[in-house]
């Protein structure tokens, strides 16, 4: 069958049902497949399922698989010891690269996909009995007969869904580059396994003293920060007051009515902002979250120690992962990372893209001073020098303070940080700050000219897309600056999933993609070489991304007994923790 100018022998669609307790992989139950060519329909369940040794349905490179968000589909096959698919459309992400920043009305699920396309989703009947059907899917108790009939029957019912979704949204795809993407969808059911090593013995300390420790911090904070906190609540004036004889700027809400003093601005996202700007702003930042909506007992760890839970790719509007962040070890705070250790005789090693937005935008650019100051070992450090700010034997230790001015302004440009913020951030006035962002313009004329093409095209079309085709429709009244960072954030994210995929292709037990770094798994002997052949597929991902020219990377190693520690943002906080929870257990 041809699919765009591929002919496939067979293409094949398929749906599972399981059971998948927090933290563990899933247990299959039902597996049902179609052939689209011939309607000829596998469908399998229970101990006729398990024990079947190998996939019936064709999977090789002449076969096209279909599926519908295929990392649980394909974690099943991994639990039933079955081959990965040679080719994977997953149109679940095809769906989300159709309409990606348009509004969907009922969601980005299988039934608001077909609704979104006129398709039909679901009659009166089969609405009010899905609920039911999931949690059939999901219970844990032995079925009947009439049971695991009704559970093949409603599998069945969404591979006719996906079905009618593929043969819909087949004219819309590039099917060269939607490989690729489920590509990774396999490569994320890998790691999604594999899950990442826990402390679980820290683990179980911490939530038995959860309590204890949230109220024992507010009292130290509160010694420390002047009684900023009535109970478990920061009170907005006496935060004002802190910052004001501290010399903090803070954003405030527009007026309301007739009130003459605006209040402060006290969302999460002002609160980060600020705590990275103020390091003094950080544990309250910290706190307020561990008061807020961050449980430790929703991460998801399995009784094998390991932290899993799905990454949920291409969420986001750049085409990052999403997973949730109440039960993913890197969601819901920095210093909870600390519980990350590897297990005797292994190691955890972080290997990260060097200054991987920056080396973005210079290759995307095209600008030739931008890509000469990236091939350096400090970009930073050259741009001063190549903007007349550092004599040519300057170094980071003779030149920090402008190094780090540099540096701030370089990463800021990338989204239009202006001079009050780029101010804040580096110390200087805003005049100053100012001269500052012309210098940027002036070193790297052709980068800003690339970049101002960049939001006139996205104006112009409504639409933006990265070097593998991942799209941005725009609606309503876009931010232009938004717009400007897309091209670095998604681009980074494309080269990440790559990498994800040439490393574990090539044996590396990738436990988590985080940004612009893998975070991987070893054994001590075998260590040497991960890095390695990790290292290799991050640049050759990069070279792939950016039309030949490699990233650089680099790496930090956390042998047994040692933990995964964030030293800038998290220890500070770990350290806190830990020693309240030592008081705690002596009984002081």
């Amino acid at each position: 069958m041809l699919v765009g100018h591929r002919d496939f022998k067979e293409i094949v669609v398929a749906d599972s049902e399981f059971r998948q307790p927090d933290g563990e992989n899933p247990l299959p139950k039902v597996v049902v497949a179609r052939k689209l060519g011939s309607g000829y329909t596998y469908r399998m369940c229970g101990e006729a399922l398990i024990s079947r040794r190998h996939c019936p349905y064709p999977i090789g490179p002449d076969c096209l698989y279909v599926a519908f968000h295929a990392p649980a589909e394909i974690s099943i096959r991994h639990a039933l010891g079955w081959q990965d698919p040679v080719n994977v459309l997953d149109l679940h992400v095809e769906f989300r690269n159709f309409t990606n920043g348009r509004y969907l009305p009922c969601g980005h699920g299988l039934i608001g996909a077909l609704v979104y396309c006129g398709l039909e989703a679901m009659n009166p009947a089969e609405k009010a009995q899905k609920q039911e059907d999931r949690e059939l899917a999901m219970s844990d108790r032995t079925h009947t007969a009439a049971e695991w009939q009704h559970l093949v029957e409603y599998c069945e019912s969404d591979v006719n869904r996906t079905c009618r979704l593929f043969l819909h949204l087949l004219p819309h795809i590039d099917v060269d580059r939607a490989l690729l993407r489920g590509r990774y969808m396999v490569t994320a059911a890998h790691i999604e396994g594999a899950g990442i090593p826990t402390d679980t013995e820290k683990l179980a300390q911490l939530r038995k003293h959860w309590d204890g420790v949230r109220l024992n911090l507010i009292q130290q904070v509160n010694v420390d920060y002047g009684g900023i906190f009535d109970g478990l609540t920061l009170k907005g004036d006496r935060w004002e007051k802190w910052l004001t004889e501290h010399h903090i700027p803070w954003p405030r809400l527009p007026p309301i009515g007739n009130l003459t003093h605006n209040r402060l601005a006290m969302d999460d996202d002002t609160f980060r902002e600020r705590a990275r700007i103020y390091p003094a702003v950080a544990p309250i930042y910290e706190l307020r979250k561990m008061l807020g909506k961050m449980r430790v007992n929703s991460l998801t760890v399995g009784a094998d120690g390991r932290n899993r839970t799905g990454l949920w790719p291409f969420t986001a509007r750049t085409g990052r992962n999403q997973p949730r962040s109440s039960e993913h070890i890197m969601g819901p705070s920095v210093w909870l990372r600390g519980l990350i250790r590897a297990q005797p005789g292994n190691a955890v090693v972080y290997i990260d893209y060097c200054q991987q937005e920056f080396g973005i935008a210079a290759a995307l650019s095209g600008d030739s001073a931008m890509i000469q100051a990236y091939k350096t070992d400090d970009p930073y450090l050259t741009f001063a020098k190549q903007a007349g700010a550092a004599p040519p034997n300057a170094t980071k230790a003779s030149h920090g303070i402008i190094r780090d001015q540099f540096k701030t302004c370089a990463l800021g440009t990338l989204y239009s940080m202006g001079p009050g913020t780029l101010a804040e951030r580096t110390g200087l006035y805003i005049p100053y700050a100012a001269d500052l962002l012309r210098l940027h313009r002036k070193t790297y004329s052709q980068f800003w000219r690339w970049s101002d093409r960049v939001v006139d095209y996205a104006l112009l079309h409504s639409h933006l897309f990265t070097t593998f085709g991942w799209n941005l429709f725009l609606e309503g009244e876009p931010n232009p600056n938004s717009l400007r960072n897309f091209p670095m954030q998604a681009n980074g994210a494309e080269m990440l999933r790559l990498a994800c995929c040439l490393a574990v292709e090539r044996g590396v037990k990738v436990i988590a993609p985080v940004h612009d770094a893998l975070l991987i798994e070893a054994r001590g002997g075998d260590m040497v070489g991960a890095v390695v052949t990790t290292r290799r597929a991050m640049e050759e991902a990069s070279a792939i991304v950016l039309d030949g020219m490699a990233l650089r990377t680099d790496f930090n190693v956390y042998r047994f007994p040692l933990r995964y520690m964030d030293e800038k943002r998290g220890r500070k906080m770990w350290n806190m923790v830990w020693r309240i929870i030592r008081e705690l257990e002596a009984g002081k």
